[in-house]
């Protein structure tokens, strides 16, 4: 009998992109060069009445990651969270998507940062039952040493896949803005495509 074949897969990369910076698509294109089985990542901005300072309307961030996701036939936007009514659980974001998308397997992605949380998560046991999670290391964190902290982790650590090669950068969107808002400029830190349209719409000044 033949070898199944392993599913190709959709993973879902999710955060506020307030604004997304190159440290966001280094990620995910080391994704896709890691694993053949990732056809594609999509990339899926939060809702503006997510809890979180500062952070801009939603059409913004989307059209900011729509103008570097159209070059690359890797990548997708989502407006699956910014068109609810409210800001979705990732259990209930995850559950959608794999609705929609049933030819595909849906994973996630997260940071150490993260995941150090997750047993603390909406409906985390079903979350790490029903999808595989694909964690890149952050700062001095290591994986394997996380996961010996918390027996939530170990109890699901075959859901967990680390990122291997992973390109560790400590760069944040509120440090982006913090130079913005000091009229400095944050070239080289996001593509040029979201500084141009920054200074279009005038924002995070």
């Amino acid at each position: 009998m033949k070898e199944e074949l392993i599913k190709k897969q959709i993973v879902v990369f999710g955060g506020c992109f307030n604004p997304p910076l190159n440290s966001h698509f280094l990620l995910a294109e080391q994704m896709v060069n890691e694993y053949k089985q990732i056809e594609k990542i999509l990339f899926v901005p939060v809702h503006s009445k997510y809890q979180k300072a500062d952070l801009i309307h939603n059409e913004y961030r989307y059209h900011m990651l729509k103008l570097v996701c159209n070059k690359n036939e890797k990548f997708e936007v989502s407006r699956i969270e910014i068109d609810s009514e409210k800001q979705p659980y990732t259990i209930e974001t995850l559950t959608k998507l794999q609705n929609i998308y049933q030819e595909y397997q849906i994973c996630f992605t997260m940071g150490t940062d993260n995941l150090k949380q997750l047993s603390n998560w909406e409906k985390a046991e079903e979350l790490v039952e029903k999808f595989k999670i694909y964690v890149f290391e952050r700062g001095e964190d290591e994986l394997e040493e996380i996961i010996q902290t918390s027996k939530f982790l170990r109890d699901n650590r075959q859901s967990l896949i680390k990122v291997e090669n992973n390109v560790r950068s400590n760069l944040s969107s509120t440090f982006v803005r913090d130079k913005l808002k000091k009229r400095k400029s944050i070239r080289y830190i996001t593509p040029d495509e979201v500084i141009s349209y920054i200074k279009e719409n005038k924002l995070y000044q």
